[in-house]
């Protein structure tokens, strides 16, 4: 659980989608919705933060063809997943932050 993912825009668009009720499971199509993404998007990020520890994932149990469509895949945070994505994202917010702070110095020369 030590490392971090690369914190692209989709990756931080999962995560907050994800930390909007941190405790509640969410199936693909769901996580897609609320984050604007794709399936081809963020499957791959959530088996990245499946990987890391960060989430959990179970199939629900049900018959597809009694439910006329296919069986969803359920992601949750594990215990320390929604903390870890919290730090990763105020990170990310720094980086972002400094990235501007220098960006704006360079613009407006220095004194």
């Amino acid at each position: 659980m030590g490392s971090s993912p690369r914190m692209t825009l989709p990756t931080q668009l999962v995560l907050r989608a994800m930390l909007q009720q941190p405790s509640r499971e969410m199936y693909g199509l769901e996580i897609c919705e609320a984050a604007g993404l794709a399936s081809g998007t963020i499957h791959p990020i959530l088996a990245r933060f499946e990987g890391l520890g960060w989430l959990e994932s179970r199939w629900e149990e049900s018959n597809p063809h009694e439910q006329g469509r296919p069986r969803r895949r359920y992601y949750r945070f594990t215990t320390d997943g929604a903390e870890l994505a919290r730090i990763a994202l105020a990170e990310a917010n720094a980086r972002v932050s400094r990235l501007r702070g220098l960006r704006s110095k360079l613009a407006g020369g220095s004194a």
